[in-house]
């Protein structure tokens, strides 16, 4: 089985293309930000950047979750770091597939700015863009195109993975 991984900032798009995605696929989809520890919601309305230390409780609630399922599954998670990811990697008992997606800080601004009743705010956006740490193993998929595209784009990877 394998959790496929929709990863990136805020603002990117994880959760509308991991939706999608597991829709397209036909597997169950995990939105992220529901493991997310009241705390660490608290900390991020009041515009204080999470840290790792913070980040742990969140994946191993996550990794509870998605261990319990016996299906291939889409998680929509931040996954900023090679920490984090190595987290992931030891708490899912699944093969793990990581893409990030990625637009410009413009763009990524003017999401946030635009949603609505979101524990995040925006102010926090460079904090997550000085986080985010890539490797060459990690494909990136550029979500300032039509959704259909991006879409494909990810399934296209995730099928040569």
């Amino acid at each position: 089985m394998t959790v496929f991984i929709v990863m990136g900032v805020s603002g990117a798009g994880k959760s509308t293309i991991g939706r999608k995605l597991a829709d397209q696929l036909q597997i169950p989809f995990f939105e992220g930000d529901d493991f997310h520890p009241e705390t660490n919601k608290a900390k991020m309305s009041q515009g204080i950047a999470l840290q790792n230390a913070d980040r742990h409780a969140w994946i191993v609630s996550l990794a509870n979750s998605i261990n319990e399922i016996d299906s291939d599954c889409v998680v929509s998670c931040s996954a900023l770091n090679p920490i984090v990811r190595d987290w992931i990697n030891q708490e899912f008992e699944q093969d793990v597939r990581f893409v990030c997606l990625s637009a410009t800080k413009e763009v990524l601004l003017k999401r946030l700015q635009a949603r609505s009743e979101h524990f995040f705010p925006p102010e926090l956006l460079d904090s997550q863009l000085d986080a985010l740490e890539l490797s060459a193993e990690i494909p990136c998929v550029n979500v300032q195109q039509p959704i259909e595209k991006v879409i494909r784009d990810v399934l296209d990877i995730f099928e040569e993975t």
